[in-house]
């Protein structure tokens, strides 16, 4: 399908941590169903390189700036360059998010608690505060949140980042229920633990042996890949999702069943 017969055809899209992983292949799927992108991220390297890898495809479809999520003057400077440049912002993708290292709850640090909440769960907040007006102000608008399955059902040693992610789960549903007067659909994808930088973080390691583990305790017998996420958002930021909010969608090879 080309750009100019995408189901997101002409529309204006921010994804958060999208100069890697599942943040990547977002990216890289919404601009291939016609939308314009603007990656946010702390990571300045990743973002310049995946924005001017989208760009080569196709001229003016993607952008980055620099932004750390759990500040709202960085968020509320992406948001406003964005509006700026191109006028509105349809749709908002949550992405970014990070893990302690696989360990025993006692032994994860409490800056660690935090830093996982800032960004996991906080930056939610913030980037409502700074999209939902002007989404009330341009008739509505479409927010995905990249949560996990981990928020379903949990794996022992990630139990912060697993309460993390059960927050961004609720606080998704909340949102929909909430703004669905405005027109603003809020709804959250679930992946298993997939091919992004976070996946040694997750395992405590990376071994051939623990992909295997992982890998096996998935009906389907695979992690998750950036294209299985990035094609559910694409679903779920289009016009033929127009009567779906609130959900948690579990991309996850069954691991939740």
């Amino acid at each position: 399908m080309s750009a100019d017969e995408g189901t997101l055809r002409g529309k204006i899209a921010v994804v958060t941590g999208g100069g890697s992983g599942f943040g990547a292949g977002i990216a890289t799927k919404l601009v291939a169903e016609g939308a314009s992108v603007t990656i946010l991220d702390v990571d300045e390297a990743g973002g310049v390189r995946v924005a001017g890898e989208l760009d080569a495809l196709r001229p003016g479809a993607a952008r980055f700036v620099q932004c750390d999520v759990s500040r709202r003057d960085q968020v509320a400077a992406a948001v406003g360059h964005v509006v700026e440049r191109d006028g509105k912002i349809d749709a908002y993708v949550n992405n970014a998010g990070i893990t302690h290292r696989n360990a025993p709850l006692l032994e994860v640090s409490e800056d660690w608690f935090d830093r996982i909440f800032a960004v996991n769960v906080k930056a939610l907040f913030l980037s409502a505060l700074e999209i939902v007006p002007h989404f009330r102000a341009h008739g509505g608008g479409a927010i995905v949140n990249i949560a996990s399955s981990a928020g379903i059902r949990p794996r022992p040693g990630l139990t912060v980042y697993n309460a993390s992610k059960g927050a961004a789960i609720v606080f998704s549903k909340s949102m929909a229920a909430e703004f669905a007067p405005d027109n603003i659909r809020v709804n959250a994808i679930c992946p298993v633990a997939g091919e992004t930088p976070l996946l040694s973080e997750f395992m405590g390691g990376d071994t051939p042996e623990l992909r295997a583990k992982f890998a096996a305790s998935v009906p389907l017998g695979r992690l998750a890949q950036p294209r299985d996420v990035a094609a559910a958002v694409a679903f779920l930021l289009s016009d033929e999702a127009s009567f779906i909010t609130g959900v948690a969608l579990e991309v996850d090879g069954g691991r939740c069943i």
